[in-house]
């Protein structure tokens, strides 16, 4: 049982996602869900985020844990192998998606730590092509992939495989423009089911939500929902908006169209559009610009 279990999160870990991200695109691309915003530029920043971390930074991790591992701890190598299998992956799973919750909400939160998320949530559409779609050094400082190097060299390779293939595909799910959740919704008898689902992991309603340019609607909420496996913590920390509703639009208001390599190797290189966040000088969250400038207008008014 145990080697069926590494054999199938092997296989999805490696090449078994890859092909299920490629698939799902494909239809996506296939139903115009897409549609004509999926421009040149929109698709050499989503291959860059997609390719690049794959086969350079998880690789040179990976290289360095096993090099350097055995030279700093080498008492530690296969030392929790004793502990069983479903407990591992449990406690994985709590510590690895609970810190990921605050990673990524103070990202949001912290406005000098927003422009390394931003390139994720500028994408004006939801699908496979934007999953993946992070600055490198957001990407360079997200720790599932040294918590899992770690993991393997002491013992508890088998869960942290487990946990890290289906968390990597509750998260393409729920990033998926394929809405297939929405039947938990219509159907009355799969209701009881939905109510479950949606306060345990991250679905395409809660996490559109989460992408939406606008929270006018009642429906976007892009300052919450910040759950990646689990939304659990959205309902414990109280971040939590369900709706069952999907967003009219995505990506955020004060986009324009950063070049592909600023959004992703930003501040290594900068964007030359005017007033972007990206650019040299440019406002850490521009939100907050747009919100100070009717005040600025109105102490303008007055001083004649």
């Amino acid at each position: 049982m145990v080697h069926l279990i590494e054999d199938i999160f092997k296989n999805l870990n490696g090449w078994g996602l890859v092909t299920l991200t490629f698939i799902l695109g494909i239809a996506e691309f296939s139903l115009g869900l897409y549609g004509k915003k999926w421009n040149t530029n929109e698709k050499l920043l989503d291959i860059a985020c997609f390719t690049l971390p794959k086969l350079v930074i998880k690789p040179l991790v990976a290289y360095v844990g096993v090099t350097f591992l055995p030279l700093v701890i080498p008492a530690a190598k296969d030392s929790l192998t004793w502990i069983p299998f479903a407990f591992g992956a449990l406690i994985i799973a709590i510590y690895d998606d609970l810190t990921q919750y605050w990673y990524h909400r103070l990202h949001h939160q912290v406005p000098f730590l927003w422009r390394f998320h931003r390139t994720h949530h500028s994408a004006p559409y939801m699908g496979m092509a934007m999953a993946s779609r992070q600055n490198i050094i957001y990407t360079i400082f997200f720790s599932q992939t040294y918590l899992t190097t770690v993991l393997v060299y002491v013992g508890l390779g088998y869960p942290a495989l487990f946990v890290k293939g289906l968390k990597s595909l509750i998260t393409l799910l729920a990033h998926s423009s394929i809405k297939w959740d929405k039947p938990f919704y219509e159907i009355k008898w799969l209701n009881p089911i939905a109510w479950v689902l949606e306060r345990t992991i991250s679905t395409p309603a809660t996490h559109h939500a989460h992408h939406a340019d606008s929270a006018d609607d009642g429906v976007g909420y892009y300052k919450g929902n910040f759950g990646n496996m689990f939304f659990l913590w959205d309902i414990i920390f109280g971040t939590a908006l369900i709706t069952r509703q999907y967003p009219a639009g995505y990506g955020i208001k004060n986009y324009k169209e950063e070049e592909w390599y600023a959004q992703f190797l930003w501040p290594i290189f900068k964007s030359k559009k005017e007033g972007s966040e990206l650019s040299k000088g440019g406002p850490e969250v521009e939100d907050e610009v747009e919100a100070l400038q009717p005040l600025f207008e109105k102490a303008e008014y007055h001083a004649y």
